[in-house]
């Protein structure tokens, strides 16, 4: 039986179904029904009813205590989602073992702050006009969220989402990626099995054509979206009234100044470069390394990259680059390389396929304008770059249209700041890579990388509105 849609906490087989494919060997891990208009009004009918009737009035310790079972269940069914994770997104074992914890992290550290009331007093009497006033301002709930999840991070990103919203006492529309929406349909289980209120969150899979079909509600209050930039930029063309949350594409740049820790830097810019293929949109794709340590750097790079990262069976522990997400995204990369060797880049190592996994790639490029430089590559594909002075490789690293984050490898205090004041990014990670996130940072970009702010906190002030409590003194 196809795996259903939930709505209002029921499980419903539509007769529409698509498959679901395991990208390292194509193996059909099973079928999933696909809903429709109807399905996406049926759920915004349900969450909207539980927000009205339940959530919006919930206490604090309720939203905390049903986050917490979560986490716990996450946790004692750890080997049943890394499994998933690995067939289902193609994610090597140790870092699909690292999004589970990610996740559970994401969910406790939710019930936490769930726990807290946020809001602060207002001192009105700070001009005359406001004399014998007090007051006081508070974060409510908005309502009905539409979130829409890409298939990189299939558990976590949408623990990103569901964390939060049911953090604020918020209900939620869910629309997983087509290519993981076994994993989002565990997670909406393990929520319910937790005793999370029907209808709080309600998972939907559909076309592409029906996705936006939720904007058009005024009951939805909070569009979040985490995917491509066309896609996102797109769709908020497409919004009413609602508040927009957008955490796009990337195209990650890190500088390597002459003072670096190449100890350090190699080895942990060699993961960040290659780590699940590149499908993450802070993958590094951009070194840029001061002249006078860019041959060493190369050298060691290259060795590196031959000793630790393997390619293969994402089942094997010593897996770092599985396969992409599909046949397509082979094509378009290989498609982006041959234009950058016919350019004149030079390819120091991989370029090879094999089935649907692409050997790690380091090209030496010179010129900056090739699309393989410009765009988000999702692929285990990372760029070498020369520069003489630190100004010229901010300003390299901002030529990009994406801005979610960079990273640079410095001792100098005056250049840490410099690089923070200058790069237009939403992160700026000193002697790390850009690939690096926490779940309690503020996490988004600048340019064409989005909008707002997600990490749990800052995802909790997206999700709420202020209203302010005045009293005359009498």
């Amino acid at each position: 039986m196809p795996s259903p849609l939930i709505i209002n906490g029921e499980s419903i087989v539509t007769a529409a179904t698509f498959p679901v494919h395991a990208p390292y060997d194509g193996a059909l891990l099973g079928e999933f029904s696909l809903g429709d208009r109807t399905h996406l009004t049926a759920a915004i009918d349900a969450a909207h009813a539980c927000f009205t009737a339940t959530t919006a009035r919930q206490a604090p310790y309720e939203r905390s205590a049903l986050l917490c079972k979560v986490a716990a269940a996450l946790n004692a069914r750890r080997l049943e989602f890394v499994d998933l994770l690995i067939r289902e997104a193609g994610k090597p074992r140790t870092l699909a073992e690292a999004e589970v914890t990610r996740a559970t992290n994401t969910f406790q550290l939710a019930a936490e702050l769930a726990r807290e009331t946020p809001g602060h007093l207002l001192d009105l009497d700070a001009f005359a006009s406001g004399q014998h006033h007090f007051g006081f301002v508070r974060h409510f709930p908005l309502g009905v969220i539409y979130a829409v999840t890409p298939f990189n991070f299939p558990l976590n990103l949408v623990a990103h989402k569901l964390g939060p919203a049911l953090a604020t006492g918020n209900t939620v529309v869910l629309k997983p990626s087509p290519r993981t929406p076994l994993i989002a349909a565990l997670l909406v289980n393990v929520l319910h099995t937790a005793g999370m209120p029907a209808g709080q969150v309600n998972l939907v899979t559909c076309s592409n054509d029906e996705a936006a079909a939720p904007l058009a509600d005024d009951r939805v209050k909070l569009f979040s979206f985490t995917g491509s930039a066309p896609v996102g930029w797109h769709l908020r063309s497409l919004c009413r009234k609602q508040k927009v949350v957008l955490e796009l594409g990337g195209n990650a740049g890190a500088i390597v100044h002459a003072d670096a820790d190449l100890d350090f830097a190699i080895p942990a810019l060699a993961t960040a470069s290659f780590a699940y293929a590149g499908q993450t949109c802070i993958s590094t794709q951009r070194i840029y390394v001061h002249d006078s340590i860019y041959e060493t750097f190369r050298t060691r790079f290259l060795d590196r990259i031959a000793e630790a990262i393997h390619t293969g069976d994402p089942t094997d522990a010593r897996v770092t680059v599985g396969p992409m997400i599909s046949a397509d995204a082979v094509q378009r990369i290989a498609a982006l390389l041959a234009t950058a060797q016919a350019s004149g880049a030079t390819l120091l190592t991989g370029g090879t396929v094999t089935g649907q996994c692409l050997a790690p790639t380091v090209l030496e490029v010179k010129n900056d304008d090739l699309p393989l430089c410009t765009e988000e590559l999702f692929a285990p594909v990372v760029t070498l770059h020369r520069y003489t002075d630190f100004p010229s490789a901010i300003r390299a690293v901002n030529t990009s249209r994406y801005g979610l984050q960079a990273g640079v490898f410095t001792q100098d205090i005056g250049r840490i700041f410099t690089a923070y004041r200058d790069l237009d990014v939403g992160a700026v990670l000193i002697n790390q890579t850009p690939t690096f996130r926490a779940e309690g940072q503020p996490y988004g970009g600048l340019k064409d990388s989005g909008t707002g702010r997600e990490g749990v906190r800052y995802a909790m002030e997206e999700m709420t509105e202020l209203k302010s409590l005045i009293f005359r003194q009498t």
